[in-house]
């Protein structure tokens, strides 16, 4: 039934937050229930993965500007239909359900820090209205960009503690991320693009997180999920940007699979050629950057990296791509030779990458 890697033959890999490596983990070493959960997630996630490589690419075609922030939350009451019931829209009152509001607040926060920071409309940047969809599924396990709106299941309570994933504003920027990346870069999600892909979203949503706590790049735990795991699990958080593959090692996810430099790159077919454990490489090469430029990551190392993914790299890109096209972008924003430009060549360097 499982490949080498741990993997269900034949499934195909799940979208979203969490990486198809945990959940087949938990569909491999957990319990009958465990198992039973962990497998209907699979096979939904499938579904939704499916719905997005057919909306994706037709998105801009269908997205009606709206104009500046709205919201819209929709509950879909345990079924696996998308968007479910309206239940909440701007500037309405706050719900009696801590989901719809931990949604509506973290998405109002995303477009804020587009907003102000990058003056961004919206994730199509021509005010798209920002859909989200809450409670899918029964206990589903993850939360996903669908190629028109974020949608969020509710947790197991077990491995994943209940509402975690509409708790946590690095979860929702992520998956908003995602949606700007489709409508920029476009980044192609396999291989080193897709993990770019990946990891752009985690870039965007560890600095939000970090914007909204007032952070400087030197104090920010890296952590990429923290309080997604039940106190069941022994890990600290899904990823760390400061030291991939230390996150979490436990007897029923196993040990974090990330690599920190390229001469550790997995080779695999899986997970669209291991989009979500070699993001780990890159994400690290920011987190190298921001620390060495200091102060607010917002300030200057994201928008180097924002103006890379906006205006430079391709759907195709490679590692290599983006090591040169953040430099040129740092250089066109802080100067050739800059210490940002610097910053820029040593943290990718520090992950076996020269520019």
């Amino acid at each position: 039934m499982y490949n080498r890697g741990g993997m269900l033959r034949g499934a195909m890999p799940t979208p979203g937050f969490i990486p198809p490596h945990i959940i087949h983990a938990i569909a491999k070493n957990g319990n009958e229930r465990q198992k039973e959960l962990a497998i209907q997630t699979i096979v939904t996630s499938s579904q939704a993965r499916g719905k997005r490589q057919i909306i994706g690419p037709i998105a801009n075609a269908l997205m009606v500007p709206a104009g500046g922030k709205r919201r819209s939350i929709y509950d879909a009451r345990g079924k696996e239909k998308v968007p479910g019931d309206l239940v909440r829209s701007e500037d309405q009152p706050p719900a009696g359900d801590s989901s719809v509001n931990s949604a509506y607040d973290g998405a109002g926060y995303t477009y804020d820090f587009y907003d102000s920071i990058f003056k961004r409309n919206s994730i199509d940047d021509h005010g798209m209205r920002l859909i989200s969809t809450v409670h899918y599924g029964i206990k589903y396990q993850n939360a996903f960009w669908d190629g028109n709106q974020m949608v969020y299941g509710d947790g197991d309570g077990d491995i994943f503690r209940i509402g975690a994933f509409t708790g946590a504003v690095d979860v929702i920027a992520h998956e908003i991320s995602h949606g700007i990346t489709q409508f920029e870069a476009n980044l192609a999600y396999s291989d080193q693009s897709g993990a770019l892909n990946e990891s752009f979203s985690d870039v965007l949503g560890i600095t939000i997180k970090q914007h909204l706590l007032g952070m400087t790049a030197d104090k920010s735990d890296w952590l990429i999920g923290p309080g997604i795991f039940s106190s069941r699990i022994h890990g600290v958080a899904v990823r760390s940007m400061a030291n991939p593959g230390t996150a979490f090692d436990d007897p029923l996810l196993g040990k974090d699979p990330q690599p920190a430099h390229m001469k550790d790159y997995v080779q695999t077919k899986d997970d669209c050629g291991g989009v979500h454990i070699n993001s780990g490489i890159p994400s690290r090469a920011y987190y190298l950057a921001a620390t060495e430029i200091g102060g607010y990551a917002w300030e200057k190392a994201c928008p180097i990296w924002y103006i890379a993914l906006r205006d430079l790299l391709k759907p195709n890109s490679s590692f290599q791509d983006a090591a040169k096209m953040t430099s040129r972008a740092a250089a066109n924003l802080f100067g050739e030779g800059s210490r940002e430009q610097s910053a820029v060549k040593n943290g990718w360097a520090g992950v076996g990458i020269q520019v």
